[in-house]
């Protein structure tokens, strides 16, 4: 599900081309109109583009649509908390640039709200992995792609993207070496009374 034509178009595609139309259903549609009950929710790399303001009823939205039992896969990037919420709110020059020309409208909150947003939704938080070393290599790696392939990437999008994105992941690398940044996988399951089923360890929890 996506909001983004191109992304669609690209997913759609690929499908096709894997044969997987019978496996895979693809909506372009806002999330918060999804209707149904689902076993499973993934969210990876969206919810930075939900917004701060729009937190409760994003979370309110998975609450609604997982199973009993159901579980919800949390994947985001994060900033450190601060002395208040309100401090969190303040935007340094490099969290104005961001927003302004590589993630418009993103907000990222930290860890402990995420968590207690879940929590007062009712689902009941399982693990809890900090991927903040990983995605400094994965950020790394794709600023060496880029810069390896830099003329074709000028073709398609100019030179002036082409340096905006390069500096991004750059600094995006530095920030996930320090500790300005964070990210996490959260495995969360919609509370109900008793046992949940899961298994005890996260040697199988994945599985």
């Amino acid at each position: 599900m996506t909001l983004a034509q191109q992304q669609f178009d690209y997913a759609k595609a690929k499908v096709a081309r894997l044969g997987l139309q019978d496996r895979v259903t693809l909506e372009l549609r806002d999330y918060s109109t999804l209707q149904g009950s689902y076993d499973k929710i993934a969210s990876i790399g969206m919810f930075e583009h939900v917004g701060i303001a729009n937190h409760s009823d994003y979370f309110a939205a998975i609450a609604r649509l997982l199973k009993p039992g159901g579980l919800y896969l949390h994947h985001a990037i994060v900033r450190r908390a601060k002395r208040s919420d309100k401090d969190l709110r303040k935007r340094s020059r490099e969290y104005q640039a961001l927003i302004r020309y590589i993630f418009p409208g993103a907000e990222v909150d930290h860890i402990g709200m995420s968590i207690a947003n879940m929590e007062r939704h009712g689902v009941e938080v399982r693990d809890v992995e900090g991927w903040r070393e990983h995605y400094r290599q994965t950020c790394k790696a794709w600023h060496e792609r880029l810069l390896a392939n830099k003329a074709q990437a000028e073709r398609e999008v100019g030179s002036v993207r082409t340096r905006l994105w390069l500096a991004y992941l750059a600094g995006c690398a530095y920030g996930f070496e320090g500790l300005s940044m964070g990210i996490y996988q959260t495995l969360a399951v919609k509370r109900e009374r008793g046992l949940s089923g899961l298994p005890p360890t996260r040697a199988d929890l994945y599985r």
